[in-house]
């Protein structure tokens, strides 16, 4: 049995990855991007719940179901990022260590996408590295719920 539990959440038309503007998002599939974090939470000897929703709402339940299931939360919340203050007010709530992740760098973009509602309440942001996001801020999240238990 791993010591963390994970969960991983993308927002909005994420399910579309692999299809949607292949030259921001690149070509991988959500599932194939499911398939490498789970391998790297393997390495980390960390177990993962990957979640998607095209609803707000939705993606607000689960964060209130991570309370006492989940120590982290990994979380793309794709233009959410920018409008949702009920995600980061959910994310808040639950007190759960979230690092924030893009594929596309956000700050390379519209102007509309340089703000993120959930950056001020997250551990950190990466954005920019495509797939490697996602690694990389796993990594972050395991590295800084491991320094917690030193603590």
């Amino acid at each position: 049995m791993s010591k963390f539990n994970i969960l991983v959440l993308n927002g909005h038309n994420l399910n579309l990855l692999g299809k949607r503007e292949p030259n921001i998002y690149g070509h991988l599939t959500l599932e194939h991007i499911n398939t490498i974090l789970n391998q790297e939470a393997s390495n980390l000897n960390v177990t993962l719940s990957c979640l998607q929703s095209n609803h707000e709402g939705v993606l607000v339940d689960y964060i209130h179901q991570a309370l006492n299931h989940h120590q982290g939360i990994l979380i793309n919340a794709g233009a959410y990022t920018h409008t949702s203050i009920a995600i980061r007010d959910a994310l808040s709530a639950v007190a759960i260590p979230v690092v924030e992740v893009h594929l596309s760098n956000i700050y390379k973009r519209e102007d509309f996408r340089h703000h993120s509602y959930i950056a001020a309440i997250a551990l950190g942001q990466i954005s920019g590295f495509g797939v490697e996001s996602y690694r990389l801020g796993l990594q972050a999240l395991v590295n800084h719920l491991q320094q917690e238990l030193i603590r």
